[in-house]
């Protein structure tokens, strides 16, 4: 199995876009409704300039996304202080032959855990999804939290330990939670 796997460009938004729309199409049915299913070209591209978008290549064709959020990321709630991945696809013509697994694999190890160093990593999901939770605890995932999104979805936030040591060390330390916090304890 010959690809590549790489940060997204933007000139590759309209791509992205396609990947995504179709990957998230079957959810509809279910009345299952995420942000990417009203995304348009140009939020595809604003979150490839804000956030890390890793692609999946195989034969110069893109295969699989994922996405990483980080807390300094622009107007977006962070339910945790880890990073969130999200907006994950596999094209349709590569379903069931790994390619999914080794873009979140990558990501996970490669990316968040080994070069950035993050204790942990989480996601969210429809509760409604019919097999997403259970892949997402398969490949070691727990669930921490519920919600519903503003487009009225139940949603379930999993976390994933990368390093425990580092998890555990971030969970006693005392956190700055506001620049006005910050400014006090200079």
């Amino acid at each position: 199995m010959s690809y590549v796997i790489r940060l997204a460009q933007e000139s590759e938004a309209a791509a992205l876009h396609s990947l995504l729309q179709k990957a998230y199409e079957p959810l509809l049915e279910h009345n299952i409704h995420f942000t990417i299913t009203r995304a348009s070209v140009e939020d595809v591209r604003d979150v490839i300039r804000n956030e890390t978008t890793y692609v999946l290549e195989k034969d110069g064709v893109l295969t699989a996304t994922l996405t990483t959020r980080f807390l300094w990321t622009p107007a977006k709630n962070h339910l945790a202080p880890w990073p969130f991945v999200h907006w994950f696809a596999v094209a349709e013509h590569a379903k069931g032959q790994g390619f999914g697994n080794e873009i979140i694999r990558y990501v996970e190890e490669t990316f968040l855990r080994d070069t950035l160093k993050s204790p942990a990593v989480y996601l969210a999901t429809a509760v409604k999804h019919p097999w997403l939770t259970g892949l997402y605890q398969r490949r070691g995932y727990e669930p921490f939290h519920t919600a519903t999104n503003p487009l009225g979805v139940e949603l379930v936030y999993l976390r994933k330990i990368l390093n425990q040591q580092a998890f555990e060390a971030l969970e006693q330390a005392p956190l700055v939670r506001s620049i006005a916090e910050l400014r006090t304890l200079v």
